[in-house]
């Protein structure tokens, strides 16, 4: 709770309070929270309050008059804690503790804390006065003065009850928990001590996270679970873990098949029961607003809350919390977190946009291969591919999910351009590495890894096609391009297009070469010096598929002059002109359909224009540079004349 002290109009003393409206709940806050107005989800007012010692004073602005201290006894009826103030007189040795001699802390229930009590838990309590509710009192209790600067994360207090600890932690959203009771009201200076107001009666923590397990009849199956992964070791010790326990239910929620293959792998049941433990104690008080917390598995749990509903992932599906453990937190939970490494290739597409393509697989006769324990990297096509309808299933079907298997499990932060990967159909498939996609063959992946028990799952944003043959045997074998590989053949370039290379063609088709006036066609397929140079401006010096064009790529083409190749709305073009069909893989390349034939920037009347004219103005600067050089205007004539010559052509 801190002073607002810039704000001149409360100043001095007074601190801001978040009050969470259709709740007695109140969060004395810090300039931390200001920002969020919100707790859990419900919304809170602002208002402000006198800061501990301090009061008002008629006419003056904020809380100027500091108290005079009081003894502990007596400061419990300042903060309000009057219900702790009672049960301290009921008994006959703690009230003459309070009001004597000494130093202590003491963190008193609210009013509130007292009532929310199970009523056998308070009867017990009140009815022993001397022994039970003592002791309790005492256990809320340190022989020295502790203030909030002193309460680090993770500490422990000795109590005044039987030396006991009491765990402290201090959140970086400013919030200050004790044994999970959050600190309401802190730092209520004594004559002899302070006084910390909480919303919890505290009791003491005697068994670990391991012990608290063995004892629970609902951990039964955990308890089974952990013995097998031999975690117990690491839940009886040392350290200050939260445990989001699952409980029978939870267990009983998942396929048997599933439980048991987890049951039967040390591996995998170890990485599911570490996706439950997070690496820091963590009560639920502590959590007012959307927290990512790391687990011991290393995925990322999103801890959240709903109004009084602790959540995990969005859910709430916690049934009982903030069970203390010596060792850290218990949160009981009933549904099983089961990570991504503990997982099938089946499990794993179950929760990604792929469904479809696993139907395929399934009905393809391949389930073998996304259930076992092959180490495979699965291609799978997300769904919108297929949102015209998916192929039938026949043997050609087959042998093309087959080569979106690869024969090992990879992470693609792992792929590299060039590299060349094995699948079950018998294809070697490349991996191409753009600024902005990463793609293997045609297809591109369109969403991050999932990493699984023995299979990876890459998420693709097409169906994938391998290549069949060389650019000419695929320029060969489409009928598409007939006057293509018969210009091909006449510019002496076949040889180029079938060794192995990486090449791009833009490929016209017939009615592209049909589209030219006749007599321009005859002239070009009867001069191959100047066919080959049109066709090498088809033709880049590297591999480009249409997803990793991006907004604009200038692809440098065997003739020298740069293509401009861009996609717009799934749309690809070269020079602005459409292409007709995209991504026909060829072992040496990729081909690209074209519905006309492109003419490099010398043979473009305007841009022929444009380099005269640059040649000319090239021209008069070296004449203008003679002259000063000479001052003589006789000898410039040569120069004006090759001016002439070269603009007559």
């Amino acid at each position: 709770m801190l002073p607002i002290s810039s704000m001149s109009a409360l100043s001095p003393n007074v601190c801001a309070v978040q009050k969470l409206i259709g709740t007695n709940k109140k969060y004395f806050t810090n300039c931390k929270q200001w920002y969020q107005r919100k707790i859990c989800g419900k919304s809170t007012v602002i208002s402000y309050e006198c800061c501990p010692g301090y009061e008002k004073v008629p006419g003056e602005k904020g809380c100027p008059a500091a108290l005079p201290l009081s003894n502990l006894y007596e400061t419990l009826g300042v903060v309000g804690a009057t219900t702790t103030q009672l049960y301290t007189d009921r008994t006959e040795k703690l009230r003459p503790e309070m009001e004597g001699p000494g130093s202590f802390t003491i963190f008193a229930p609210s009013n509130e804390a007292w009532s929310s009590l199970p009523a056998e838990v308070l009867d017990s309590l009140v009815s022993n006065v001397n022994i039970e509710l003592l002791n309790a009192l005492r256990y809320h209790m340190v022989d020295r003065r502790v203030l909030t600067d002193e309460l680090k994360h993770g500490m422990a207090l000795t109590s005044m009850y039987q030396n006991s600890n009491i765990q402290i932690h201090h959140y970086p959203n400013g919030i200050v928990t004790v044994n999970c009771a959050r600190l309401l009201k802190a730092d209520h200076h004594a004559t002899n001590g302070v006084v910390h107001l909480i919303d919890k009666v505290i009791s003491t923590v005697t068994n670990n996270i391991q012990q608290i397990i063995e004892i629970e009849d609902t951990f039964e199956t955990l308890r089974a679970a952990v013995a097998a992964s031999g975690l117990n070791t690491l839940l009886e010790g040392d350290g200050q873990y939260t445990l989001l326990a699952p409980t029978n239910e939870a267990f009983e929620k998942i396929p048997a098949e599933t439980l048991n293959r987890i049951l039967g792998d040390p591996e995998a049941l170890r990485d599911l029961l570490n996706n439950h433990i997070l690496k820091s104690a963590m009560c639920a008080e502590a959590i007012v607003a959307g927290l990512s917390l790391e687990t011991l598995e290393g995925t990322t749990l999103e801890v959240g809350c709903s109004g009084d509903m602790l959540t995990i992932n969005g859910k709430p599906i916690i049934s009982n919390k903030d069970v203390l453990a010596t060792n850290g937190v218990i949160h009981f939970i009933d549904e099983l977190l089961i990570p991504d490494s503990a997982k099938t290739l089946f499990e794993l597409a179950a929760d990604s946009d792929v469904s479809t393509a696993i139907d395929l697989f399934r009905q393809a006769g391949l389930s073998s291969h996304l259930s076992g324990n092959e180490r495979l990297t699965l291609l799978a096509p997300m769904n919108s591919v297929f949102k015209d309808g998916t192929p039938p299933i026949n043997a050609r079907t087959k042998n093309l999910l087959l080569n979106h298997m690869i024969k090992d499990q990879l992470a693609s932060k792992y792929l590299y351009h060039g590299q060349t990967l094995d699948t079950l159909g018998g294809r070697k498939l490349r991996v191409f590495v753009y600024r902005n996609s990463l793609c293997i063959e045609n297809s591109c992946i369109a969403a991050h890894d999932k990493r699984g028990r023995y299979g990876t799952l890459f998420t693709m944003d097409r169906m994938l096609t391998p290549p069949m043959g060389t650019v000419m045997d695929v320029l060969k074998g489409d009928n598409r391009f007939s006057m293509l590989v018969a210009a091909i053949q006449s510019a002496g370039l076949t040889e180029t297009l079938n060794r192995e290379g990486v090449y791009t063609v833009f490929a016209p088709t017939n009615e592209a070469f049909q589209a030219l006036p006749r007599g321009e066609l005859n002239k070009l397929m009867g001069n191959a010096k100047e066919l080959a140079n049109i066709l090498k401006y088809h033709v880049g010096d590297e591999i480009l598929v249409s997803g990793g064009i991006g907004a604009l790529v200038r692809l440098k083409s065997l003739q020298g002059d740069k293509l401009e190749v861009s996609s717009k709305n799934n749309v690809v073009s070269v020079n602005k002109e459409p292409v007709a069909e995209v991504d026909i893989m060829a072992t040496n390349g990729v081909v690209h359909a074209i519905s006309s034939v492109l003419q490099p920037p010398a043979n473009r009347p305007q841009e022929r224009g444009d380099e005269l004219a640059d040649s000319a103005l090239e021209i008069f600067k070296q004449a203008s540079a003679f002259s000063r050089a000479t001052q003589s205007s006789v000898k410039l004539a040569p120069v004006y004349q090759r001016l002439l010559e070269r603009m007559k052509h």
